[in-house]
C-alpha cells in the first residue's frame, strides 16, 4: 500500500506575478535570478530562456544602474515569462522598470529610501497593477534595527519587514510578497516563522548568500525544506554561487522529496559497496545528464545489487537490480521485468525511459483531447 502525506499550507492572500499565481493555496512557484550583466542582452535573454527550459515559473534580473533600465525593458520585450525587476538604493529605477513593463518589484527596506520614495514607487505599482515584494536581507538591514536588536537577529528582519508591511497597509496596498531570508539557516528559520505568524501574506522562501553547489544546496535544503513541511512558503529560490540552472534543479529536488511538486527525473541509487554488479555512480551521472531535457515527472532506481534492488524497482517507474553480467529491469506500468546485458544497461534504460516518457505525454494528450470533446456535448446539450 503506498502511504500517504499530506502538508497543511498556510492560506496566504493571492497576488499574481505576470500570469503565475502566488499564494491563496496556489502551486508553490520556484524562482532564479540571472547572473549576467543586465546591460549585456543578448546573454541575459538566452541566461532567461535556459532558465525557463529548466522549469523557472518567474525570473529576477538586478538592474542596479540608470544605463541598465534601457537594456531591461529590451530584455522584458524579448522573454515570455514573468520578470521581477530587482532594484535598490535608488527609486528612480524602480519607477523606470515599472514604467517598462517589470511584472513585480523587488525592493530592499534597508536601502531604498524614505517614506516618500516608498509611496511614489507604490503608486506607480498601483497604476500598473503589479505586485511588490519586501525583501529583508541580513547582509543589508537598516542600522537602527540592527542597533536595536544587538544585529541581524531573527526578530530583528521581522521588525524591518513588518515596518514595510505598515507603510503598504497605509497607503492602501496589498498586492505584496514579503521575505526575510539570512545566510544563517536557523536565524531564517525562525525568522519566516514568526513572519508567518504576524501576516496572511504570500511568503518567498530562500537561504540568502549560501554558497557554493554543495553547501548553498545542504543549507537551502534544511532551510527551505523544513519551513515548507510547516506549511510556510508560497514560492521559493534556491541561492547558490553556481550557475542558476542548479538553483532551479535544487529547488525543484526540494519540492519532489516533500512531494509537493515534482518535474524530470527523480533518480533513486545506491552509494554502492563491493556488491555492485555495475557502475552505479557512472549510470547515475550520465543518466542525469542524458536525460535533462525531460519535463515529465518519472522515478528511477538504480540500485547496484538484489539486497534492496527489487524493494525499490517497485515503488519507481523504471528500476534496475545489478546481477552478475544481466541485471534486471523492472517497469513498473507494463508489470514486467527482464534481463539486460551490463554493458548494454546505460542505453537500454535510457531508451526504455524515453518510450515511457513518450507513451505518458501521449495518454495525456489523448486525456486533454476526452475532456474537450465531452465539454463539447455538455455545451450542445
Amino acid at each position: 500500500m503506498k502511504e500517504k502525506f499530506f502538508i497543511e499550507r498556510k492560506k496566504t492572500k493571492k497576488i499574481h506575478v505576470g500570469n503565475v499565481s502566488i499564494g491563496g493555496g496556489s502551486r508553490i512557484s520556484v524562482q532564479s535570478m540571472t547572473s549576467t550583466s543586465t546591460l549585456d542582452i543578448s546573454k541575459t535573454v538566452e541566461q532567461i530562456r535556459l532558465l525557463k527550459k529548466a522549469g523557472a515559473d518567474i525570473v529576477r534580473i538586478s538592474v542596479p544602474t540608470i544605463h541598465s533600465v534601457e537594456s531591461f525593458k529590451e530584455i522584458k520585450r524579448k522573454v515570455d515569462i514573468p520578470i521581477i525587476a530587482d532594484v535598490h538604493f535608488n527609486y528612480r529605477i524602480a519607477l523606470k522598470v515599472i514604467q517598462y513593463g517589470a511584472d513585480c518589484l523587488r525592493i530592499n527596506p534597508g536601502n531604498i529610501g524614505n517614506y516618500e520614495k516608498i509611496r511614489m514607487i507604490v503608486e506607480s505599482a498601483k497604476d500598473a497593477n503589479i505586485p511588490i515584494r519586501i525583501g529583508v536581507n541580513s547582509g543589508s538591514l537598516e542600522e537602527k534595527i540592527k542597533r536595536l536588536y544587538g544585529g541581524p537577529t531573527s526578530e530583528a528582519l521581522v521588525d524591518s519587514a513588518m515596518r514595510q508591511v505598515d507603510i503598504l497597509d497605509k497607503l492602501n496596498f496589498d498586492r505584496f510578497k514579503i521575505s526575510v531570508k539570512s545566510s544563517d539557516v536557523l536565524i531564517a528559520m525562525k525568522a519566516y516563522r514568526l513572519l508567518s505568524e504576524r501576516t496572511d501574506q504570500p511568503i518567498h522562501l530562500g537561504i540568502t548568500e549560501s554558497g557554493s553547489r554543495r553547501d548553498g544546496s545542504v543549507k537551502s535544503a534544511i532551510g527551505i525544506g523544513s519551513l515548507l513541511l510547516d506549511g510556510i512558503g508560497d514560492t521559493l529560490r534556491v541561492s547558490l554561487a553556481d550557475n542558476p540552472l542548479e538553483e532551479v534543479k535544487v529547488a525543484f529536488s526540494i519540492l519532489s522529496s516533500l512531494k509537493i511538486r515534482s518535474r524530470g527525473i527523480q533518480i533513486v541509487a545506491c552509494p554502492t559497496c563491493s556488491r555492485k554488479e555495475f557502475d552505479v555512480i557512472e549510470v547515475v551521472r550520465n543518466l542525469e545528464e542524458n536525460l535533462s531535457d525531460i519535463e515529465c515527472p518519472i522515478k528511477i532506481s538504480i540500485i547496484g545489487c538484489i539486497v534492496n534492488g527489487f524493494g525499490e524497482a517497485e515503488r519507481s517507474d523504471i528500476g534496475i537490480v545489478g546481477k552478475r553480467k544481466r541485471s534486471i529491469l523492472f517497469n513498473k506500468k507494463e508489470k514486467s521485468k527482464r534481463y539486460v546485458d551490463n554493458n548494454e544497461l546505460l542505453r537500454i534504460l535510457e531508451f526504455e525511459i524515453r518510450r515511457i516518457i513518450r507513451d505518458k505525454n501521449d495518454q495525456k494528450k489523448h486525456d486533454i483531447l476526452i475532456r474537450s470533446h465531452l465539454s463539447k456535448k455538455v455545451e450542445k446539450s
